[in-house]
């Protein structure tokens, strides 16, 4: 039986300038991006008939739907996990599609993160009845972890301990990723590179895990998708990539960043059980790929996805960076768009927006040939491919 999710594309992409400052509402952000992404799949607001976006996002659907001119809308759905929910978006626009649900969906994330307010700052304590999903952070303020860079960092301590890896280790994963964004005109940091000592002469951040410069930016900006079925996206204008296989999860006692009740916290759990439901439904294994793209807040959670989605062993991730295999020319380049750390931060989108690109042909850093690339935020994956 064919499996309907995995007969989805991704028909159009969209964003806006990547900036410290884009000089207008994020509403106005969120229908710019999605503009574009209407435009290169050469379709119309009266398209759309389902909405995903992440729970996190300011921007409320009335608003956004009377903005744009969205007639009627059959699915909406907001996601949780911050950042790490952001490929499950496109696994449930991928469900809506399949169920019927709804036929052309568009994915938004917009803010002007750093414009109009500091994100990733502690937050006063929720009241009441009230709750959200980075509540649990709130018992960790106290003593001292007030931001998600403390939370990674102090997950990454054991795995540094027990395989004896630095921080300036993990400087190779970002001055990679920055060489990277210094050639893709659409990043921040285009025109500049970085050397492994300007890492290690950046300001720390959480000793001894990150650096200014191990961390993803602050940004203003949009990204907007549209996904459709595979037939569908056939007679549309954009070149369309398909959505080969998606996945999801989310295990007891894992948290955004502050796994430290699982049983092995050194490990990435949801990540590796989506590995295996992922490879799975796409028919396809690691030695199938031929870009990653992987959620890099932090550059710890890099290493611990590669590992994740057995593109190495354990402990080996560190090792696997140095020979040579995330660059452009190496057994499988990574964040080729410069990342979250040298691109922007877009809560992801934007690394699915280089998927795209990848396989279109139409990327900075194009990858010669590439027919298969992965995207992971940690708690969802998905593996895009040429139709």
């Amino acid at each position: 039986m064919t499996n309907l999710m995995t007969q989805c594309a991704i028909a159009g992409i969209g964003q806006t300038e990547f900036s410290t400052n884009s000089g207008r509402s994020e509403l106005r952000v969120a229908c710019d991006a999605i503009l574009a992404a209407l435009a290169d799949a050469g379709l119309t607001a009266k398209d759309i008939d389902g909405i995903v976006t992440y729970t996190i996002d300011n921007n409320d659907e009335v608003s956004l739907q009377r903005a744009l001119g969205i007639e009627d809308v059959k699915y909406s759905v907001r996601l949780p996990l911050g950042g790490g929910g952001s490929a499950a978006t496109i696994h449930h626009a991928c469900a809506a599609i399949a169920s019927g649900a709804a036929s052309t969906v568009v994915i938004w994330r917009a803010m002007n993160e750093r414009s109009e307010y500091r994100f990733g700052q502690p937050k006063e304590a929720p009241s009441g009845s009230r709750i959200n999903d980075m509540t649990f952070t709130i018992w960790g303020i106290p003593y001292g972890l007030q931001f998600p860079g403390a939370c990674s960092a102090l997950g990454f301590q054991r795995y540094m301990h027990k395989y004896g890896v630095t921080n300036e280790d993990l400087g190779h994963i970002v001055v990679q990723q920055r060489t990277y964004a210094s050639t893709n005109p659409l990043a921040r940091f285009y025109g500049k590179p970085i050397t492994l000592d300007d890492h290690q002469n950046s300001k720390w951040i959480a000793e001894p895990v990150l650096r200014l410069f191990d961390c993803c930016q602050e940004s203003d900006g949009g990204v907007a998708l549209i996904v459709t079925s595979r037939e569908r996206a056939r007679d549309m204008k954009g070149e369309h990539v398909r959505i080969l296989g998606s996945a999801f999860s989310m295990p007891g006692n894992t948290e955004p960043l502050t796994s430290y009740y699982t049983q092995d916290p050194i490990i990435m759990r949801e990540a590796e059980i989506v590995a295996g439901r992922l490879y799975e439904v796409a028919g396809v294994g690691p030695k199938d790929i031929d870009v990653a793209l992987l959620y890099d807040a932090f550059s710890p959670e890099v290493v611990r996805q590669l590992e994740a989605f057995r593109f190495c062993g354990p402990g080996e991730a560190i090792d696997f960076v140095k020979s040579g295999a995330i660059a452009l020319d190496g057994e499988l380049p990574l964040n080729t768009n410069g990342g979250l750390i040298g691109e922007a931060y877009i809560h992801g989108l934007n690394m699915v927006t280089e998927g795209v690109r990848q396989l279109r042909g139409q990327a900075a850093n194009q990858r010669e040939g590439a027919e298969l690339v992965l995207f992971s935020s940690g708690n969802g994956a998905l593996i895009l491919a040429k139709d």
